[in-house]
């Protein structure tokens, strides 16, 4: 599989060159166009060894994502006998990386900031529990793992940071995390008036070794901007 990151990093898109018998899966939605020889099949993301009982999860899910407002736990698969070439891009505007993945580093990527992958990649919904509503990013992270490339969007700049101990975030800024990070959500600063008035709301604070991938940009703060200018 070949790739090229263009236009960016303001307004990227990614361009996937498959050679006959390779495949890309990508976040539904993603595709600008693609070669009339490559097939699309769209499927539930459970995992690509999922049984019976992972598929019928991750339909209830995608139920219970679609009543919460998130995105779509759907992914599509192109590939094709003779090869061809996708087209994809994000949904905002803002940088594309690309990551290489090995089994030994599963990543975490918050909801939205996943766009495709190749290879032996394995993407699966992975449940964080209240905390991650708490933190307004939503029930689920995407797992990451195994060996090939994963591609990351972001509203904005991506930009890599290494934790050594502790790091805290805001939660809106977080693209993706190595699973190996434990992470807790808590207010930005001490006391109530912290919370409601300092206008940071809530931070995500990491501890142990890893690497941490934030946005420059924070999507929640814009839609904040825009309401009163929607009424």
């Amino acid at each position: 599989m070949q790739f090229a990151i263009e236009y960016g990093p303001a307004f990227a898109w990614l361009r996937v060159q498959l050679a006959p018998g390779e495949s890309v899966q990508a976040e539904a939605g993603a595709m600008v166009t693609r070669s009339p020889q490559l097939e699309m099949e769209t499927r539930l993301n459970a995992g690509r060894k999922a049984g019976f009982f992972r598929r019928i999860q991750a339909f209830f899910v995608a139920i219970l994502r679609r009543l919460l407002g998130g995105e779509t736990v759907f992914i599509n698969e192109f590939s094709g006998p003779q090869g061809g070439e996708v087209v994809l891009a994000p949904s905002l505007s803002g940088e594309i990386v690309h990551r290489t993945m090995g089994r030994s580093k599963p990543l975490l990527v918050q909801g939205g900031s996943y766009l495709a992958s190749g290879g032996q990649v394995d993407t699966k919904l992975r449940f964080a529990g209240l905390r991650g509503l708490l933190g307004g990013e939503g029930l689920f992270f995407l797992e990451c793992s195994g060996d090939g490339d994963l591609f990351m969007n972001a509203y904005g700049g991506i930009v890599e940071v290494e934790c050594d101990g502790e790091y805290i975030v805001d939660t809106g800024h977080i693209v993706a995390f190595d699973a190996n990070l434990d992470f807790k959500i808590k207010g930005a600063g001490s006391g109530l008036k912290s919370l409601f008035l300092s206008g940071e709301g809530l931070v995500m604070q990491f501890s142990g070794t890893g690497k941490i991938y934030l946005q420059s940009r924070n999507l929640g703060a814009l839609v904040g901007w825009l309401s009163p200018f929607l009424r």
